[in-house]
Order: structure tokens, then C-alpha cells, then sequence
């Protein structure tokens, strides 16, 4: 299948990516693996270029009413592979950056690239030693330092990152490019799930790039309500995954024969009941950063709500599951163990405690009935 403008063909092409990736996830579960026959479907479907925006005569995936595809696009491709699922979420961050950010030259570039197959990633964690520096030579940026826990290290060709002048200065965006194979260090990444995501540490030092990678100004990395409220797309991608366990776990009851246990049926239908919450809440913050009817600090405050809200699901999927399923689950090649390890590594995302305590921060400030908190200026 090759996508055309069609957001429908966005999610169909998903979905069968999604599919194949599930065949193939239980091989790549290991240190170092990656999904690259997967990111390979992507390329082939279009996928990796229905990002670039109607503008720069692109599909367009996450723009006004493509959102909601995007969204589906995002939750099947984390049903079938949690690692395919956030590589491509990093990608479409790093597109629309461009897009936002971008002068007309870099989109062009950038654009092009995406269309040539070219995976895209967004790393902004720095090491403990120091971050990503860069100094002016002329034209050309010389760059020193390295960037940690970076999703497709290794893989990812075009890696939009941030760095500094100097000490203490605001960061700048930068798109680098990378060739496959280098750079990468991925022997501190030992987790027990997302093993598939080739994380690890990328070292740029001595890189030199084109003083035109930078894109827009001091610390547009950051911008609300964009760069908080994206939160959702990781969201979407769990909730992928909480799908993917609910639907092994009702694989096994079938399979057993054990379905008819008015115990089990509770159960089974707590995790129902998760999975949808999760899925609502996702629908709705992905609105909410779509429309902008609310001021960018609400928008902010309802998508920290809905990670968590996402978190609270999947682990609470994950606790119903494993009891269902029983020691079974935890055992080597049955698809529940592999599922919920990727799961529960993948929910554990950058400051919940602070998330939490924002949001309650600015509902305590707001001063408006709790009914009214969220309608938006076109809701009457």
C-alpha cells in the first residue's frame, strides 16, 4: 500500500503495519535489537512522510482534522511494536518541529529527506557529564558533547536535538545528520522492555553542520503549549500497548477455556474498562492540542492529566492481566511476558510527580466550576 492524501490511508497502512510488526517483535526483543523491517513498512506505506504538511505538499498526518489519524496511526503502530510505536512518535515530533520552526530552506531539505525514507528522532536528554555544546566557525557549527537515552540511536539519520552556546545560554534546535552505524553507544541500555528501541548514547563531537540546521530561536524547543502537550502522542502509543496486552490476555482465556469464571469475567471487564478510559482520554487531549480553544496553560494541565490517566490504565491492565493469566504470563515466550515488560517500561516517561502537582496547581488557581474546566471556546 502507498499512502496518498488520505487520512483513512494513513490508518489502514498502520494497521498493517501493526500487524507485521507483532509477527516480527518476539525476535527483536533482545539487546541492541531494532525494529528496521518495520521502519522499512513505514518508508515503503508513506508513512514516514505523512507528516510533512499540506504546505510542503505532504499528506499532512496530524494537521486540523488529520489529528485524529494521527492518533489511530500512533495506537496501531504501538499495539504491534511499542518500540516501532515510539520511534515513529519521535519521528512525527521531529516533523512537526521542523514544520513549526523551520525556515524555508530546512523544511525543503528536511521535507525531502522524509519523503527519501530518511526515520527522524527528537533527543533533548543530556548525560550527567554535560550536555551538547556547539561553537561558530564561519558558517558552520562545530558541535561537542553527546545526547543519552536516544530512541534509534544508531538508526535515526536525521536527529533534531538541542544544544548551547555557552554555559548556561538558552538552548537551539538543531537538525543533524547522521550516518547509520556511527556515533552510537547502546551498552547502558539495560532495561528489561523496549529492548527493541536501540536506546542508548549518541557522542556529536567534532560533527560540523551547517549554521542553517538551527531552527527558530532560543529555547523554541520548549514552547508552550506544544512541547508539554505533546505528551499525547506518547499516550497514544501506551495506549497501543495496553490494547495489545488486553487482547493477549483475552487470547489465553479463549485458549484455556477459562472465560466462563465469574472471577475472570470481573477482571476482564476492569480491563475493559481501563483500556477505554485510556483510549478517551487520549481522543480528547489530542483535540485539545489540535484545536487550541483553551489557553496554552489548560491545554498543558488537561494532557499532563491524560498521561497519567494513560499510566494509570496500563498499569492497572498490566496488574489484572498477570493475575488472570497466572504464572504463565511471566514465562519466556508466552506473549503476555514480552508485552508487559515492554509496557511497563514504556509508562514510565520524564516527571509524573511534577505533572500531577502542575495540573492540580492550575485547576486550584482557575476558579471555575470543575464542569467548565475543559469546554473550550466553541463549546456551548
Amino acid at each position: 500500500m502507498v499512502l496518498a492524501d488520505r487520512d483513512c490511508d494513513a490508518v489502514e497502512a498502520a494497521r498493517a503495519a501493526a500487524r507485521r510488526a507483532a509477527s516480527r517483535a518476539a525476535a527483536q526483543d533482545r539487546d541492541g535489537g531494532f525494529p528496521a523491517d518495520d521502519v522499512a513498512d513505514l518508508a515503503r506505506a508513506g508513512l514516514l512522510a505523512a507528516p510533512v504538511p499540506r504546505d510542503a505538499g505532504g499528506p499532512g498526518l496530524g494537521e486540523e482534522a488529520g489529528a485524529a489519524s494521527l492518533a489511530a496511526v500512533l495506537r496501531l503502530l504501538g499495539s504491534g511494536s511499542l518500540a516501532l510505536g515510539r520511534l515513529y512518535e519521535g519521528h512525527v515530533n521531529a516533523l512537526q518541529l521542523v514544520a513549526r520552526h523551520g525556515g524555508a530552506a530546512a523544511r525543503r531539505a528536511l521535507f525531502a529527506d522524509a519523503r527519501a525514507g530518511h526515520l527522524f528522532g527528537v533527543w533533548n536528554t543530556e548525560p550527567a557529564e554535560g550536555g551538547l555544546a556547539f561553537s561558530r566557525e564561519g558558517g558552520t557549527l562545530s558541535l561537542r558533547g553527546a545526547k543519552t537515552f536516544a530512541s534509534g540511536a544508531g538508526f535515526v539519520t536525521r536527529a533534531l536535538v538541542t544544544a548551547r552556546e555557552a554555559p548556561g545560554a538558552p538552548p537551539l534546535m538543531l537538525v543533524v545528520a547522521l550516518e547509520p552505524g556511527t556515533r552510537a553507544d547502546l551498552s547502558e541500555w539495560r532495561a528489561h522492555g523496549m529492548r527493541a528501541s536501540a536506546t542508548g548514547r549518541v557522542d556529536f563531537t567534532g560533527l560540523a553542520v551547517p549554521a542553517e540546521a538551527i531552527l527558530g530561536g532560543p529555547d523554541a524547543y520548549h514552547g508552550e503549549p506544544h512541547f508539554s502537550g505533546g505528551a499525547w502522542r506518547f499516550a497514544a502509543v501506551q495506549l497501543g500497548g495496553i490494547e495489545a496486552v488486553l487482547d493477549a490476555w483475552l487470547a489465553h482465556l479463549r485458549g484455556t477455556g477459562r472465560g466462563a469464571d465469574p472471577h475472570q469475567l470481573a477482571r476482564l471487564g476492569e480491563g475493559a474498562l481501563a483500556a477505554e478510559t485510556a483510549r478517551l482520554w487520549v481522543d480528547r487531549a489530542a483535540r485539545a492540542v489540535r484545536e487550541e480553544t483553551l489557553a496554552p496553560e489548560r491545554i498543558v494541565a488537561y494532557v499532563n492529566l491524560a498521561r497519567l490517566a494513560v499510566e494509570a490504565a496500563g498499569l492497572d491492565v498490566l496488574q489484572r492481566a498477570q493475575r488472570s493469566v497466572g504464572l504463565q504470563g511471566f514465562l519466556r515466550g508466552h506473549p503476555l511476558e514480552r508485552l508487559s515488560r515492554d509496557l511497563a517500561t514504556y509508562l514510565r516517561q520524564p516527571a509524573p510527580d511534577r505533572a500531577l502537582a502542575g495540573a492540580a496547581a492550575h485547576i486550584l488557581a482557575a476558579e471555575v466550576p470543575a464542569g467548565d474546566l475543559w469546554r473550550g471556546g466553541d463549546e456551548s
